[in-house]
């Protein structure tokens, strides 16, 4: 549906730019480093270098807009941010001619999730468990000295966290504005794989149980969407951008930290 409906802008454009002249428009313990305002507690550790998995970066850059796009942009009373269709502007060329008196048109270039309005940004530093090992010295005479092993690979997934739609777009968005919020390495899906170790020392007394739990941490996103209809309108030699049927959706998404893990080391005299 995306597909057709970029191909069916773009046709529009290309067909327009034929009948005209080329005249072209003018909170816990944490390390002393910070990730922006995010203080990363001590317990959360980068497992980037080690992981067995190597989890795609997610480079999702800030699409600057053409001379073109901006001035377009620049006409729409509602501000329009999607990736997307900034995109899709950016790849089309519109010309007019001076002597184009009285030349009118409308072009409808679909309904568009046009920005997010982020009001809180949280992370849970134990979102969802990843790991857990264990090991008994209760029989042991000194310290056992433990380290974090992943015994199986573990898929950390997030979500949006009601149905909305355009919800690719969407997630575009808010993952954008949290990562420029937290400066965390930011992906809707990571892996930590099989057999990824760290070095960190735990030491398990004798007579004791020992326990490592390793959390995926996660920011959770809040905000709202602003969806709305976008039509290119021409009169003349003029191009603006015209948005009708305006709504706002409010809307939440869990968004995993990439290659990190926050860990939590317990001891026990009898099994947990």
């Amino acid at each position: 549906m995306k597909v057709l409906r970029s191909g069916l802008i773009l046709i529009s454009l290309l067909i327009l730019s034929i009948f005209t002249q080329h005249s072209p428009i003018n909170a816990d313990q944490s390390k002393s480093n910070k990730s922006g305002n995010v203080k990363v507690p001590d317990s959360v550790l980068d497992i980037s270098k080690e992981n067995t998995y190597p989890n795609p970066t997610q480079d999702l850059p800030y699409l600057q807009p053409s001379d073109l796009t901006k001035e377009l942009l620049e006409t729409s009373d509602v501000p329009i941010e999607n990736p997307d269709l900034i995109r899709i502007l950016n790849e089309s060329s519109i010309n007019t001619t001076p002597t184009a008196i009285g030349y009118r048109a409308t072009i409808y270039l679909g309904q568009w999730p046009l920005s997010y309005e982020s009001t809180e940004t949280n992370i849970n530093w134990e979102y969802k468990p990843a790991n857990t090992n264990k090991y008994d010295n209760r029989g042991g005479k000194t310290p056992y000295k433990f380290h974090y092993l992943q015994e199986q690979e573990s898929v950390i997934k997030g979500g949006l966290t009601s149905r909305i739609n355009n919800a690719e777009e969407v997630q575009k968005m808010m993952m954008l504005t949290a990562m420029k919020k937290t400066e965390l390495p930011l992906a809707f899906d990571t892996v930590i794989g099989q057999g990824t170790k760290k070095e960190q020392v735990y030491n398990i007394a004798p007579k004791k149980l020992g326990y490592l739990y390793a959390y995926a941490p996660a920011v959770n996103e809040k905000g709202k969407v602003t969806f709305g209809e976008v039509y290119l309108e021409l009169k003349g030699s003029k191009a603006k951008l015209k948005v009708k049927n305006v709504t706002q959706q409010g809307i939440g998404a869990w968004i995993p930290v990439q290659d990190h893990l926050s860990f939590k080391f317990i001891t026990a005299d009898t099994p947990r």
